[in-house]
């Protein structure tokens, strides 16, 4: 599970900074125009994966930022929002890399935004983590399409181990 998660993790970061990148050839009333995905524009879907990702490490960690919302807008602006970004993804690899086989059977107790108790496996949250980040870049690279970008970059898994499989 280990080096899966960990693959996960790199290729949340790989991802990111792609999105990123293409998120940064938009002038900025597009990139905050509502083109009706769930948090409305590029800015509130980067925002809203930078704070939702800030809510499951707090969980995990019991340290860091603690957005009490999932629309919270964690930076108004988009440089400082893509540098919160890459550290947030830092942070998700170092995690992963300080596991053990052992820790992705650990339990977690926490609550919801609403407080509601829950309890789920490591390898559940992680799994949900990685798959809600996903989703959302989903709807932003969607988005980046709805905006005039002609071609926007691959956000695939398989094209991120192809380049690093390249010489």
């Amino acid at each position: 599970m280990r080096r899966h998660f960990l693959m996960m993790a790199n290729y949340n970061r790989w991802a990111n900074e792609r999105l990123y990148a293409m998120a940064a050839a938009l002038d900025e009333a597009r990139y905050r125009e509502d083109v009706g995905v769930s948090f409305a524009s590029v800015h509130g879907t980067l925002n809203h994966l930078l704070a939702s990702g800030r809510i499951w490490m707090r969980r995990l960690e019991g340290v860091g930022a603690e957005p009490r919302a999932l629309n919270a807008i964690q930076e108004q602006d988009f440089t400082a929002l893509r540098a919160a970004r890459a550290g947030e993804d830092g942070r998700i690899v170092r995690f992963v890399e300080a596991l053990d086989e052992d820790a992705f059977d650990a339990v977690r107790d926490y609550r919801t935004l609403n407080g509601t108790p829950q309890r789920h496996r490591l390898e559940e949250i992680r799994a949900h983590l990685f798959n809600h980040q996903t989703h959302h870049r989903g709807q932003a690279h969607a988005a980046l399409t709805r905006l005039g970008m002609a071609e926007p970059a691959p956000l695939d898994l398989m094209v991120m181990l192809r380049e690093l499989a390249s010489p």
